[in-house]
């Protein structure tokens, strides 16, 4: 049995930001479950562009508002409390935040934790 608090992830390498973002990853790989899970905070006024190549991700939105656009059909979905979206399809999108948002998100397969966004807004190929 895994049991963690959010405390428990505070300022550890369970702790990632970049400068729109803050994820606290609560499940990754090395737990061996066969997904991540994490609390991702999105700030107000974010605007990015993200393509999950090699993962599929949910993301519960828990607090804020915003919109997800897919990028290839041009369709755009309002975020609240209550929404989830799910990029089950490798969909490179826009993520816009109005407000500060808080989201719940999923990836499978797994992240190291280590992973970083590169110029396509992508994480790398996962490895085993």
């Amino acid at each position: 049995m895994i049991v963690r608090t959010l405390n428990d992830l505070i300022d550890t390498s369970r702790d990632v930001s970049g400068d729109v973002w803050a994820s606290r990853r609560f499940l990754l790989a090395e737990d061996g479950v066969g997904f991540t899970l994490t609390e991702t905070t999105v700030a107000a006024g974010a605007n990015q562009v993200l393509w999950y190549k090699y993962h599929v991700e949910a993301n519960y939105v828990i607090e804020g508002e915003g919109e997800v656009e897919n990028m290839a059909s041009g369709e755009v979905f309002a975020l609240a409390p209550g929404t989830i979206y799910v990029l089950d399809q490798h969909e490179r999108h826009r993520l816009k935040a109005f407000s500060t948002m808080r989201l719940v998100c999923v990836f499978t397969p797994a992240l190291t934790g280590r992973e970083t966004h590169d110029a396509d807004g992508a994480y790398a190929l996962p490895v085993d």
